[in-house]
């Protein structure tokens, strides 16, 4: 592709971010699923462009402002951030621009007038508010603060990265050893995760997807800290295990491979086309004992008749996803229903909590870092459920995860700024005593 080309396509792509409600990793995926004629150096040419323009929504919405041209559409954001970000000049600006086959049209009078207003000016500007400058929507802000207190900026600033790339071996079928060895032949380089002791974080941006290991099951790409949050559950061979929002079944893979193949985990969600997909990686990975479950809602009649049945419950709940604004920038800016989120995920803990039997554990996680998801709700449950205790993550951390634990306190809180893994928080609780499903004594 030309220059120009890369341009145009970028502001296509960044267009159909904008108007579709999927979230933006989902539509970069299928807008180069669809255009098969796009190389991968273009597609990383593209897809760097456009996740630039998202990391720095508030900042050139801001500029833009500024200027006199409202922050509306993909095309004046990309302008903006050829100048602001990539430190295109006006002659670039003229020659990229040009309206030939594939190249955008030329630029209006208005984004002229942008170009020779933002020309030689810095892309954060100190007169700039502290919103605009760490990229925290006003949802968010207060329980960010909350979460963060002094480390605020720093965290802030770590969110606004762009992510590693990690994947987790399947301890079924290698280890990490073999497989750093099979990638470094293929020219592809990693180390192991910092604390994940069946993680590698690879450098760069490779196309695993395509690579043997990968359509063999042997690995599978997934952030250290959801390996982390999959390995803290504990579930051990022949157990009777839940995942309870599996999603396409990350966790579940981990957890059955921690199990040997040996026990049963039922991987339970609302959304069928997840599970479908969640098929297809069980059976690249060579697992027998995960069973898709289908549910009509948090409160699925099959709850009911599996209480107290099972060992280990895995609660990976729907969030904010605030922890993951370094994969999904374009997450900060959609609409956020905060209350009705932790009103679905006090619904969802007080329902799949009945699946645990007296001894058993439930694992409420998020990829949240906002106390009204995680330790509030926590505590809500604990004050009407007596019959569970917090088990401290540092109980559970050296004989599952190994080596001492990188956090005080009881719960598990990951951090970009502090572990370089996305954000998660969990908390490890356990059935006491009482029955299944009871309600709590007055």
């Amino acid at each position: 592709m030309t220059p120009s080309a890369r341009i145009q396509a970028s502001i296509e792509l960044l267009d159909a971010v904008f108007t579709t409600p999927r979230p933006a990793d989902g539509v970069v995926s299928a807008f180069f699923r669809g255009r098969r004629y796009i190389g991968s150096g273009d597609r990383a040419d593209i897809s760097e462009r456009v996740y630039g323009v998202l990391r720095h929504h508030a900042r050139l919405g801001w500029w833009l402002e500024r200027v006199g041209h409202p922050p509306v559409g993909a095309r004046p954001r990309i302008v903006a951030w050829l100048i602001l970000g990539e430190g295109k000049g006006t002659k670039d600006l003229g020659r990229l621009f040009n309206g030939d086959r594939y190249a955008p049209a030329p630029l209006t009078e208005a984004e002229q007038a942008i170009v020779r207003a933002l020309k030689d000016q810095p892309l954060d500007s100190p007169e700039m508010p502290p919103s605009v400058r760490t990229e925290c929507p006003e949802w968010a802000a207060g329980p960010l603060a909350r979460a963060f207190g002094h480390r605020f900026d720093e965290e802030l600033a770590a969110l606004l990265s762009p992510a590693p790339l990690d994947i987790r071996v399947n301890e079924l079928k290698s280890d990490r050893a073999e497989v750093i060895k099979s990638l470094g032949a293929a020219g592809i380089a990693a180390r192991p995760t910092r604390y994940s002791p069946i993680g590698l974080r690879v450098e760069g941006r490779p196309p695993l997807a395509g690579h043997t290991l990968f359509r063999a099951g042997v690995i599978e790409v997934q952030d250290e800290g959801s390996q982390i949050l999959a390995l803290l559950a504990d579930a051990r061979p022949g157990a009777q295990v839940v995942d309870f929002c599996a999603g396409a079944g990350g966790k579940a893979l981990a957890m059955a491979a921690r199990m040997q193949g040996k026990g049963r985990i039922v991987a339970c969600d609302v959304s069928e086309g997840r599970l479908i997909r969640a098929k297809e990686r069980i059976r690249r990975a060579g697992v027998d004992n995960i069973e898709p479950k289908p549910l009509s809602s948090e409160r699925d009649k099959w709850v009911k008749r599996h209480k107290g049945k099972f060992d280990r419950v895995l609660i990976d709940a729907p969030c904010s996803g605030t922890g993951a604004w370094r994969r999904n920038p374009d997450a900060r800016w959609r609409d956020t229903d905060l209350a009705a989120l932790t009103a679905l995920q006090a619904r969802i803990l007080e329902s799949a909590s009945r699946l645990a039997r007296p001894g058993g554990r439930v694992v409420y996680a998020t990829c949240s870092l906002l106390p009204d998801e995680n330790e509030d709700r926590v505590a809500a449950f604990l004050e009407a459920h007596p019959e569970f205790r917090v088990v401290p993550v540092g109980e559970v951390w050296a004989e599952t995860v190994g080596g001492p634990c990188p956090m005080e306190g009881p719960f598990l809180r990951l951090s970009p700024a502090q572990h370089r893994t996305d954000g998660f928080f969990a908390a490890i609780l356990e059935r006491t005593d009482g029955q299944p499903g009871e309600a709590p004594p007055a």
